[in-house]
């Protein structure tokens, strides 16, 4: 790369040299000029016998000797992993014996939502998050995974314009890594706790028009900036995956959340013929596509997928599962704007929750990279070792609690507390403004600056006096969850025919060597049991109770990668069909 394309780093180290022999092995020293050519000719051996090189050449060859180091170690990690006895596995990918019943169980249908659905898919999108971060606190064979996209997603991961990557796979950024997943976790929750609460409100006083327009602008700045932030994790994993040739890092620029900036090169129309899945992927990763622009790329990406089904298997499955996401939001605005006229997204007019959210986002971002959990994640596949994984939560669950002074939860509930009491603020504000001039206005709330030091021991005297009760929130293991006590009462057992009962018996086996679903046999299953399966954008799939039964919440599923369902697929699947519908392996029998 030095003799070919002229590669040169970015440092000259002028009169510094590298050795690459015996105990100094990788050390460098510099040489002033007036003593240069006196230190040179003893060293001269050392020159000849290519163990002496400049420094600006030896920081290279340091660099590419640690990354084929840390590959070796990766590979090396897997072998050990294949023939450990003493790590938690996830199930086995055997598959189902479960034939496709057909190739589509679909029933593709034209309903227009009411109120009731959307707010439905609202909770079924909260709920799907909250069984995700469950099993992240619970599962080390669901946060491990997570930890690993994470840490090789890194966005300095991606060549800057000269095709220099930075040197990220040293063990010190495993602990952002773990910090990064639970975080997106908790944060994806609060917000569809905002969307669920502002729909709520919405409901309660539908025919005061000044309190409904102070809602719906809240609930539309709500869903962009949840676009906004799925659009970005989807773009990290194409940038550093399917799309990795068409993105590049800009040197010494970085966002909001700390990261480096990464920016797309060439335009991605040049794919239309050659790679249209890659071009649609592309579009939808460009800021200028915004959520209702997206709509025209998820419907072109799930006519390919239609009539070219092998494309969607061409994708990762962390990029089908950022997918999903995105998809899963603009699927949701689509369906609330033929609900509600939905005014655009504004900066300036309602905005007391986004800004919440927003300052909880930066001040965790500002403290990531002070986090080491190099005692329990070092290497990411140790979180697999017995009790690992729970220490290692345990230890960032202390750590942002010494830093902000709560936990990790608490930032945000305390902060949605906040925000909701500001919304009614600006609404009365605004009702009494009408009241005198008839100019109905948004007034904003009042904030002045705090010392961050009281904010922080503030919170650490609320905390002391919190409630000992189970969080949603909580990113640690706890017993007696929540979500157990929210799931539905079982009803009476099902009577199914044996294809659709080994499908609910493998769904819920609670063994760890669990089977696969194919997707296709899951379609079959439901509709049996009189679903009406909705294919929307993609890979989202909503499966609706027909009206004559008695349980009336739809579920929105992700159809997962290669189009199988196994590993903590099963189990987030299995807990959500529990938490709906009361639904368990007793709740099918055989004709």
């Amino acid at each position: 790369m030095v003799r070919e394309k002229n590669l040169r780093h970015v440092d000259p180290f002028k009169h510094s040299y590298t050795y690459f022999y015996d105990e100094k092995y990788g050390e460098s020293f510099t040489v002033q000029p007036k003593h240069l050519d006196e230190v040179m000719k003893g060293l001269r051996i050392a020159v000849d016998h290519g163990v002496l090189i400049p420094r600006s050449l030896g920081e290279l060859v340091l660099q590419r000797q640690i990354t084929i180091l840390q590959l070796l170690n990766v590979m090396i990690e897997d072998i050990l992993d294949q023939g450990s006895q003493t790590r938690t596995r996830g199930g086995s990918k055997k598959q189902s014996k479960n034939a496709p019943l057909s190739e589509s169980a679909s029933k593709q249908a034209t309903v227009k939502p009411t109120p009731q659905d959307v707010a439905a898919i609202a909770s079924d999108q909260k709920s799907s998050l909250e069984e995700y971060l469950s099993l992240l606190r619970t599962e080390p064979t669901v946060l491990c995974p997570g930890v690993n996209v994470q840490f090789f997603s890194r966005p300095e991961l991606v060549p800057d314009e000269k095709g220099r990557s930075l040197p990220v796979h040293t063990d010190k950024y495993i602990g952002p890594a773990v910090l990064e997943t639970i975080h997106h976790a908790v944060q994806g929750i609060a917000i569809w706790e905002c969307i669920t609460g502002l729909l709520d409100l919405l409901e309660k006083k539908s025919t005061d028009k000044l309190y409904k327009s102070t809602i719906l602008q809240e609930l539309s700045n709500m869903c962009h900036f949840e676009y906004a932030r799925t659009q970005a994790l989807f773009k990290r994993q194409v940038s550093t995956g399917t799309g990795s040739k068409w993105f590049k890092r800009v040197s010494n620029a970085y966002d909001s959340s700390g990261n480096a900036k990464v920016s797309m090169k060439g335009k991605p129309e040049e794919l239309t013929r050659s790679d249209p899945q890659l071009h649609y992927l592309l579009r939808l990763c460009q800021p200028e596509t915004t959520v209702t622009k997206a709509v025209e790329w998820m419907e072109k990406l799930s006519d390919l997928y239609k009539a070219h089904p092998l494309e969607r298997e061409k994708l990762d499955e962390r990029e089908s599962r950022t997918l999903h996401n995105v998809a899963a939001i603009v699927a949701f605005v689509q369906d609330l704007s033929a609900v509600h006229s939905l005014p655009s997204a504004s900066r300036k007019k309602g905005s007391p929750l986004v800004t919440g959210l927003q300052e909880v986002d930066t001040e965790l971002n500002q403290i990531k990279k002070e986090v080491d959990l190099r005692d329990y994640a070092a290497p990411i596949d140790n979180l697999l070792e017995p009790g690992m994984s729970a220490k290692a939560l345990e230890a960032l669950d202390e750590f942002v609690v010494e830093k902000t002074g709560t936990k990790m939860g608490s930032l945000y509930q305390d902060e949605l507390e906040k925000a909701f009491r500001n919304v009614e603020e600006q609404y009365q504000q605004a009702e009494d403004k009408a009241n005198k001039d008839s100019k109905a206005g948004f007034i904003p709330i009042d904030t002045n600056p705090v010392d961050v030091k009281e904010i922080i021991e503030t919170r650490r005297q609320k905390e002391k006096t919190r409630p000992e009760r189970s969080s949603l929130y909580a990113i640690t293991p706890i017993t007696d969850s929540l979500e157990d006590k929210e799931a539905t009462k079982p009803a009476q057992p099902l009577k199914v025919s044996s294809s659709t009962a080994e499908v609910f018996v493998t769904l819920f086996d609670k063994t760890q060597s669990r089977g696969s679903v194919n997707w296709s046999s899951f379609e079959a299953a439901m509709s049996e049991l009189r679903f009406s399966v909705l294919p929307r954008f993609g890979s989202v799939y909503t499966f609706r109770p027909s009206k004559d039964m008695d349980i009336k919440r739809p579920v929105s599923i992700h159809r997962p990668h290669q189009s199988q369902i196994e590993g903590y697929l099963i189990l987030i699947l299995a807990r959500r069909l529990n938490r709906a519908y009361g639904w368990s392996e007793d709740s099918f029998v055989t004709e």
